[in-house]
């Protein structure tokens, strides 16, 4: 498991990005609607109790039920309101359900420019998010930002700044999961798994 990655040659203003997969929820259909169990709720109080010290200024989240309720204690002790940005949603990956889900998510791995029907390859859903990433990046320079978000679309996120986060570390995930990146400027120089 790949857990950090550091350049000490960097000495400017740090911008830091915790990256929260939401917690566990009971599968439906309804991928924006659907909530999380209650074990899910559980794990969501302790991704609470996990960030609260950590200076938290700014929380962003997907527009999933699931993703805003993972972060939603964190943004309320921090009295923030959270902020949503679609570009952090999943990554979509048929427009209808797929028979076998474990096939359907290794092919697009295997090939990042393939797509199942409606659906988006690696490489698109990639550069949505690392579009976020940067924009983040650029509007809070220098703060704490925790983002409420889900497992592939971190991940695709991920290994646009470092190929080593790859569809086996994704395999190793759990819910919930937090990764803390810390950047200068848009330049990755750490990553650290705070929980997972």
């Amino acid at each position: 498991m790949v857990t950090s990655y550091i350049d000490w040659s960097v000495t400017s203003l740090v911008t830091t990005l915790y990256f929260v997969r939401h917690a566990h929820s009971a599968y439906s259909i309804d991928e924006l609607n659907r909530s999380l169990s209650e074990r899910g709720i559980e794990d969501a109080l302790k991704v609470t109790d996990i960030l609260k010290n950590e200076k938290i200024a700014v929380v962003l989240s997907s527009p999933y039920k699931r993703a805003i309720q993972t972060v939603q204690g964190l943004a309320a002790i921090h009295g923030l309101n959270i902020v949503i940005e679609e570009e952090f949603k999943e990554r979509l990956l048929s427009a209808k359900p797929v028979d076998d889900f474990n096939h359907a998510i290794e092919k697009v791995w295997a090939d990042p420019s393939f797509s199942w029907e409606g659906g988006e390859s690696n490489l698109i859903a990639q550069k949505r998010g690392v579009r976020a990433l940067h924009k983040v990046l650029e509007r809070y320079e220098g703060e704490n930002i925790a983002i409420g978000t889900h497992g592939n679309i971190m991940v695709l996120i991920m290994n646009a700044l470092d190929n080593r986060f790859d569809f086996e570390f994704w395999r190793q995930l759990d819910m919930p999961d937090i990764y803390k990146l810390s950047f200068d400027r848009l330049k990755l120089i750490e990553v650290e798994c705070i929980w997972g």
